[in-house]
């Protein structure tokens, strides 16, 4: 088939079975792996669909500027369809973004704005704050405001939860993705939730976030917060996006366990898969008690692995952060052990 631009190519991504990771885990496991996507991420979808929702809407004009504050995925996809659509593009970002995401957004095209990782969402030195500024400051700006946007949840509504409901055959049980925006989890599991009103739905969150205590509390925790280096999972806010009446439960992983996890994915499965995916699969491990030999379990894989070849899939790095021991990577044959007497079809 031929296409008349990148964008054209966006969604219909693959489900794929998980086999060696996932061989002590009952259920049937599948990722959605987004990384097919042109951008290597489901932030492809989301962008596209805020992007040209702003131009029906006529907040979006040609010659106008792009403005967003992100953790590099949904900056890289909005430069993208900026690229094709001729928007000037500005991203704020916060200094724990990976030097990989940080040399993309700029090859793309994005003017990029480095934030401190650790100041307050409500400082003016945020990166929240920042595109805020930003687009009050440029004349002829969008704000994209991905996190309180509610196109973000739709873009999922209306594309990945119907892809996993068709490649399934409606026998999905159990979907579980990181919460951070909310947008990809929430927008896939509305729709799969009317098909299914009894789908399991796991949000995956991380220590130093304040979503899963929000969630069982209603209350929003100062003292939650604190740096971690999982990205794309956990917020320091509380997102429009993240739909908490949608999610039966937060699942907390370890930046550590994540980082194992999907340096197992690429060694036992052959997939390359970004951190939030390996807190994905270790969220699976967490809760294998709870699931049968009847459920259909999909993990979403929300972007590729090259985007951290200088952080989790890097010896140096994992060392460094205490993750892996200086002797061998036994702690990353261990999770789990595969089992090569089983024949998978």
């Amino acid at each position: 088939m031929v296409y008349n631009n990148i964008l054209e190519t966006i969604g219909k991504t693959p489900i794929i079975r998980l086999n060696s990771v996932a061989a002590d885990i009952p259920a049937t496991v599948y990722a959605k792996v987004e990384a097919f996507n042109p951008g290597l991420s489901a932030k492809d979808r989301i962008a596209l669909h805020m992007i040209e929702r702003a131009e029906q809407l006529g907040k979006l004009h040609p010659g106008g500027t792009v403005v967003d504050a992100t953790s590099g995925n949904t900056g890289f996809s909005l430069a993208m369809v900026c690229a094709i659509k001729g928007y000037r593009c500005v991203l704020t970002v916060t200094s724990k973004i990976s030097e990989d995401k940080l040399n993309n957004l700029r090859a793309m095209g994005a003017e990029v704005v480095l934030c401190p990782k650790d100041a307050k969402p409500d400082d003016p030195n945020s990166y929240y704050r920042r595109a805020e500024q930003l687009a009050k400051d440029i004349p002829g700006a969008f704000y994209v405001n991905q996190n309180f946007n509610p196109d973000n949840g739709e873009a999922h509504y209306l594309s990945t939860g119907p892809e996993i409901w068709e490649q399934t055959n409606g026998a999905v049980t159990w979907i579980i993705g990181s919460a951070s925006t909310g947008g990809t989890l929430c927008g896939s599991a509305r729709y799969l939730r009317e098909q299914n009103p009894n789908l399991n739905v796991v949000a995956v969150d991380a220590y130093g976030s304040v979503l899963k205590k929000y969630h069982e509390t209603g209350v929003y925790d100062e003292n939650e917060i604190y740096s971690y280096r999982i990205e794309g999972t956990g917020k320091n806010i509380i997102p429009e996006n993240v739909d908490f009446e949608l999610i039966n439960r937060f699942v907390k992983v370890t930046d550590k366990d994540s980082a194992l996890r999907a340096r197992a994915l690429a060694r036992q499965e052959g997939i390359l898969a970004g951190y939030s995916s390996g807190a994905a699969l270790q969220c699976l491990h967490q809760i294998k008690h709870e699931l049968t030999a009847d459920d259909v379990v999909v993990l979403i894989f929300a972007d590729h692995g090259c985007k951290y070849v200088s952080k989790v899939f890097n010896d140096d790095w994992m060392r460094a952060e205490g993750f892996l021991s200086e002797e061998s990577d036994a702690e990353l044959a261990s999770l789990p052990a595969k089992k090569n007497d089983q024949v998978f079809c």
